[in-house]
């Protein structure tokens, strides 16, 4: 799917391709992390690409444009959800394959239940939560997810770790 949207000007519209190309897994990760039905997928991916058109005249490139990105991207998702999940259950879903929780080797019937233990779980976190962990598991940074989610480190660092106490009590 091409999710560059039409541009008018040249240079921004080469500049902005290249750069949404070059992180363009952020806009299916996140897609893929809020929106279950693969209609709802596609429909999310362009609404976040149309976003980071529109505000890409403000990014700042002494900023990490993959962290620029991951907040525009997670901030459409999060509106995304509240807009459509009183109609649509599957929008919250969590695509756990997506975020490499299992490699690509045959995995057991154990390690596969609880990889799908762990889809429930967090399939019923609320869209901060969500983000956290997609952040989290991402392996960003307690600075980087704070900078993209508008939160202090101190609070990313209490939040993940109660997210994880969390998670571990509901898989136990």
């Amino acid at each position: 799917m091409d999710l560059t949207p039409t541009m008018t000007a040249e240079a921004p519209r080469s500049d902005f391709a290249h750069q949404l190309e070059r992180h363009r897994k952020i806009v299916f990760k996140v897609a893929n992390s809020y929106a279950w039905h693969p209609d709802d997928r596609d429909e999310l991916a362009q609404d976040i690409a149309m976003q980071l058109w529109r505000a890409f005249p403000s990014y700042d490139p002494q900023r990490r444009f993959s962290t620029w990105m991951y907040r525009i991207a997670l901030n459409v998702a999060i509106s995304y959800v509240r807009s459509h999940s009183q109609h649509d259950h599957h929008i919250v879903a969590f695509d756990a394959a997506l975020h490499d929780v299992a490699d690509e080797r045959e995995m057991d019937a154990e390690t596969d239940d609880q990889i799908r233990a762990l889809q429930r779980v967090i399939a019923r976190l609320d869209v901060l939560n969500r983000a956290l962990l997609l952040l989290y598991l991402d392996e960003h940074s307690y600075r980087e997810i704070g900078d993209i989610l508008g939160l202090s480190e101190t609070n990313v660092a209490t939040k993940i770790n109660r997210l994880k106490q969390r998670i571990r009590n509901d898989l136990s």
